[in-house]
């Protein structure tokens, strides 16, 4: 059978973006020169200029996050996925493997989908990721802290360093760095123009009005989870009303309010992002929002008290006085108040950690074997991490473990169809590998579009080796579909029979076979070299198992025995099969191994 290939284009970043940032740029800066029009002596309001500038300036501060996440990711990414999975082993270490993963990649949806993905390889439990969920919240509040040091005069420098950093050296690692310096950049350069185009509206008393009832915390929580649940980022969120507060317009109170609104609209981003998932990723979903459902409604009733404490322990300035003490103030007031908040709900519910997962569980049970739909669907190929391709590798991983179970099944099932000469057991055994068919071309268009991603000189061989191991192991269900179920259905329909010394050397082998090929698969699912090595150790007892093989069918062709002929080619046709299915997992091995594929045979 031919072997699905595709040829990869080296990735080049999308000229559309720098024009975006252009234009937005150039709407920024009209709108801050109508702003400061209107401060200079006009009393009325340029709406469309200011529309104009709000929008730009959350798109340049959106755009910006984005950036830097991809970016810190993309550096990062890897290092911190290994870290996550080697750290969490208990719920204190989770929790803070959790924030440190989050704080330096800057993107707690990116841990999450990093959770569910080792919860669903049987690398974590449920009750341990909660633990490191929680600590995401946690990571997830660096970002507002570096925005409430608003060192907006460096922004435009940061945009141009970011910008020239990939002109100045080729290496990889220089543009993911450029591009983390320029989303820095855009996230100030954003959060001015947001802060100059408002600045007319510390004048229009029904702006101030309603600024007002956002110190009511039901109005305040409300409106930040909408806001946050539509743009999908409490961090913007969060942004904003640092923003605000910058200009005199927000209290404490009603900073802290938005604050906790943001927390649960960032819920649904996790939701949305679970939906058509497997049900472990749902779980994960709905750890997020009950946690941090819980986490507000506890605090509901003590926003007064923890202003008062953030008040305390954050800089003052005593010199000042209004709205101008309000703008020096409050944007790191609101910071503190945002990771004191979420630090102390971990601290508050890590003992929990299991009532959460048992919660989830109950409220997302597995379905019912009669319910259990049959329409075989990848469960790790997630779009959402096409941006960063070192993690999206590692999901092909999963899902070549995923096909491999129908492989494997079609393995353990197919050599006692055979010998028990059972004719729906090899119809069935049919059947499934229409499930790996399926699986295989869904694999393969996920690598394709992991290919059209710029990638590093290591992932493009990382993608390929992957691609290998999927049809090395859509090989394997070949032949059983098709050879070996031929071979059984030939055994009925003629009068050949298999004796018992026969059937325990078949048997040997089919097991030897068997056991290689789960830890091919364990290697290229976990990229285990021990594992690995395991299987290509395995060729000297895999031969020496069919040279005995061999030898005793030599000794029935001797034999007199009734069909001895018809009966030996049959019984050598399925030799040969079974260690041309070693033969497959050996090269699956291999692609872990990193030695040449196919230069040996088996």
């Amino acid at each position: 059978m031919s072997r699905t290939t595709f040829s990869i284009a080296p990735g080049r970043a999308p000229l559309g973006r720098w024009g975006l940032m252009v234009a937005l740029s150039m709407v920024g800066i009209m709108s801050a020169a109508s702003a400061a029009d209107d401060l200079s002596g006009t009393n009325s309001i340029d709406w469309t200029f200011m529309g104009m500038g709000l929008f730009g300036g959350l798109a340049l501060f959106l755009s910006g996050m984005d950036q830097m996440a991809t970016a810190l990711t993309a550096v990062a990414g890897e290092r911190m996925k290994g870290i996550l999975a080697k750290l969490t082993t208990n719920r204190f270490m989770g929790a803070l493997t959790g924030a440190f993963v989050t704080a330096i990649i800057n993107s707690s949806s990116v841990t999450t989908v990093l959770v569910v993905g080792f919860i669903s390889a049987g690398l974590m439990s449920l009750a341990q990721s909660v633990g490191v969920i929680m600590g995401a919240n946690i990571g997830s509040t660096v970002t507002a802290q570096l925005i409430a040091f608003r060192i907006d005069q460096a922004a435009l420098l940061m945009i141009g360093i970011g910008f020239a950093m990939p002109f100045a050296s080729k290496r990889e690692s220089a543009r993911h760095y450029g591009s983390m310096i320029m989303g820095l950049g855009l996230i100030f350069f954003g959060m001015t123009v947001m802060s100059d185009a408002m600045a007319p509206l510390r004048t229009y008393q029904p702006f101030l009005d309603f600024m007002t009832t956002l110190e009511r915390p039901v109005v305040g929580i409300l409106v930040a989870a909408v806001f946050t649940g539509l743009i999908q980022s409490s961090a913007a969120t969060t942004g904003i009303a640092i923003v605000m507060a910058s200009q005199g317009f927000l209290t404490l109170p009603a900073g802290i309010a938005l604050a906790f609104g943001a927390n649960i609209g960032t819920c649904v981003t996790a939701m949305l992002a679970s939906i058509g998932k497997p049900r472990e990723a749902v779980r994960a979903a709905l750890v997020h929002v009950i946690f941090n459902v819980a986490g507000v409604i506890i605090w509901f009733g003590l926003i007064d008290q923890l202003a008062l404490f953030v008040q305390w322990i954050s800089p003052a300035y005593p010199e000042l006085s209004g709205s101008a003490r309000l703008a020096a103030e409050v944007p790191r007031q609101i910071a503190n108040a945002h990771s004191i908040f979420n630090l102390a709900n971990t601290v508050i519910f890590i003992g929990l950690t299991g009532q959460f997962a048992r919660l989830a569980e109950w409220l997302i049970p597995d379905k019912p074997l009669g319910e259990q739909t049959f329409i075989v669907q990848a469960k790790y190929l997630d779009e959402e991490l096409l941006t960063t391709p070192s993690l999206a590798l590692d999901r092909v991983r999963l899902e070549i473990l995923h096909m491999g179970e129908s492989v494997q099944t079609m393995m353990r099932r197919i050599m006692p169809a055979i010998l028990s000469e059972d004719r729906q057991a090899l119809r069935e055994i049919e059947l499934l590998d229409n499930d790996v068919d399926t699986l295989h071309a869904q694999i393969i268009a996920y690598l394709g579009q992991i290919s059209r991603s710029t990638l590093t000189e290591r992932q493009t061989h990382e993608l390929l080796r992957l691609l290998d191991a999927a049809n090395d192991l859509e090989n394997i269900g070949d032949l059983i579909e098709t050879d070996l179920v031929d071979r059984g259905r030939e055994l009925i329909d003629t009068d050949v029979s298999i004796s018992e010394p026969t059937r325990e050397v078949l048997l040997g082998l089919h097991r030897t076979v068997s056991r290689a090929l789960a830890a091919a698969l364990q290697a290229v699912a976990q990229n285990n070299e021990i594992a690995a090595r395991t299987v290509t150790s395995m060729k000297q007892e895999i031969t020496q198992i069919a040279e005995s093989a061999a030898a005793h069918e030599a000794r029935r062709l001797v034999a007199e025995e009734p069909n001895r002929i018809p009966a030996y080619t049959l019984e050598i046709d399925i030799l040969e099969k079974l260690k041309r299915i070693f033969y497959f997992a050996k090269r699956m091995a291999k692609t872990v191994d990193g030695d040449e594929m196919g230069n040996e045979a088996a």
